[in-house]
């Protein structure tokens, strides 16, 4: 059981005083990390199935990722990259047109910036005003991703919107038309046809439809493969841009650098972060020349192409490489799911486990599969206590996301916290 003193309690009321709007569900105080393993203030140790939120895939105070930022430290920090030309933010730009097979790279600072970055360009593109996006869908919080955000209405509220139509994702364990798959012949995708484009927006006037491979904050939803090979019909038939969020997906967590590798299908535009940077932020939205081929000035920052960022990033991408980070994510995830399915027999609570590679989500449920999350909160909190940093997503879901580098035996040890956890929980 963690200790805590006075040293994290004056943290957080430091923090109360200055810092605003975040959501800090934990009274965690970190101070360093290594490897798979991150270190309190007051000592304690953890075992972390979060990854800072997928993105530590290479795992915390990565020697190579070091060994580079030091490196260009040492040398310069920033140049204006939008007004002068360096190598280091161009071998990055032409390292992950490598990894991808796209063309061309904005650089960013962020996931949310990445993605105003794709609709920027896909509105520049299409000469077109409108988009279509999913319930559940979270993509950033600056106001043109979160137009196309639909996970939280506080997230959103009192905030105007772009014109965006949201659509139902395929969420079979909750069909919102209460069908089955595959019988249902993905029904939920042809509401984009029958419904929004008779109703809500003409195809001649719709940039984009932007979706996330797999759902991560709206509940780790995996749809079937027949969902984004629609998607992708739906785009080609209305001369549409097809633009897939990355950004929690993407770094080898699911086993491809890309999620959508997954399901066959290759979008437009694609936005990357979290992972790529290595924990230093970094954005990236890629495409082909024939769409990014806006005039100069049509978009820029300041802190893209930043050298530090190029420097850990293309580090980061190598190091995923050179460890076959992509193999690894698939059978450290299937021996997880494996486990949580044992778990599912013997717990009630546990309504569905699904996820590829290490993008794994547990939904739990009360009878009639009525989301538990209270009890969900509760199971975070005891595991938290019990040296396991866990993290939720959508109404009910407990999400796995550990650094790909992760230990079998830290893994074993982990799935012992938290099944000790869940059985503190089960009958409450």
């Amino acid at each position: 059981m963690r200790k805590i003193t006075n040293i994290s309690r004056d943290i957080i009321a430091r923090d109360n005083k200055v810092v605003c709007s975040l959501t800090r569900p934990y009274d965690l105080v970190v101070d360093h990390a290594e490897g798979s393993t991150i270190y309190d203030v007051e000592g304690n140790s953890y075992i972390d199935f979060a990854a800072s939120v997928a993105v530590m895939n290479i795992g915390y105070n990565c020697k190579a990722v070091k060994k580079a930022v030091c490196s260009q430290f040492e040398k310069m920090v920033h140049c204006g990259f939008s007004d002068f030309y360096a190598e280091m933010p161009v071998r990055l730009a032409e390292k992950l047109c490598a990894m991808t097979g796209y063309d061309k790279v904005f650089l960013s600072n962020s996931g949310a910036e990445a993605v105003e970055a794709a609709m920027k360009l896909a509105f520049w593109y299409t000469k077109r005003s409108n988009m279509i996006a999913f319930y559940r869908a979270f993509h950033g919080r600056t106001l043109g991703a979160l137009s196309l955000s639909g996970a939280k209405r506080r997230h959103k509220e009192h905030f105007p919107s772009l014109r965006v139509v949201h659509s139902h994702y395929a969420y079979c364990y909750r069909c919102p038309f209460n069908l089955e798959y595959p019988g249902c012949g993905v029904y939920c995708v042809e509401e984009i046809e029958r419904t929004i484009f008779k109703r809500e927006l003409s195809p001649e006037d719709t940039a984009a439809i932007a979706v996330e491979p797999i759902q991560g904050e709206g509940g780790f939803i995996v749809p079937p493969v027949e969902f984004h090979k629609e998607l992708r019909r739906i785009c080609n038939e209305n001369d549409l841009l097809l633009i897939a969020d990355e950004i929690q997906s993407g770094g080898f967590r699911t086993g491809k650098f890309m999620a959508m590798e997954n399901f066959g299908v290759r979008a437009d535009i694609v936005c990357m972060s979290k992972s790529i940077g290595g924990g230093i932020p970094l954005g990236a939205a890629l495409s082909t020349d024939k769409i990014m081929s806006w005039q100069p000035g049509a978009h820029a920052n300041t802190f893209g192409g930043n050298l530090l960022a190029a420097a850990g990033g293309l580090a980061t991408l190598e190091f995923m490489e050179k460890s076959r980070l992509g193999e690894k994510a698939v059978d450290k995830g299937n021996y997880i799911i494996k486990h949580l399915n044992e778990l599912k027999d013997d717990y009630p609570l546990i309504g569905d486990v699904r996820g590829i590679g290490l993008m794994i989500g547990m939904e739990l449920v009360e009878k009639n599969k009525i989301p538990a999350a209270e009890k969900r909160d509760i199971i975070l909190k005891k595991a938290l206590d019990g040296g396991l940093i866990l993290l939720p997503a959508g109404d009910s879901v407990i999400r796995f996301v550990p650094p790909l580098i992760i230990s079998m035996n830290e893994i074993d040890k982990g799935l012992e916290i938290f099944e000790r956890a869940l059985k503190g929980v089960q009958d409450l």
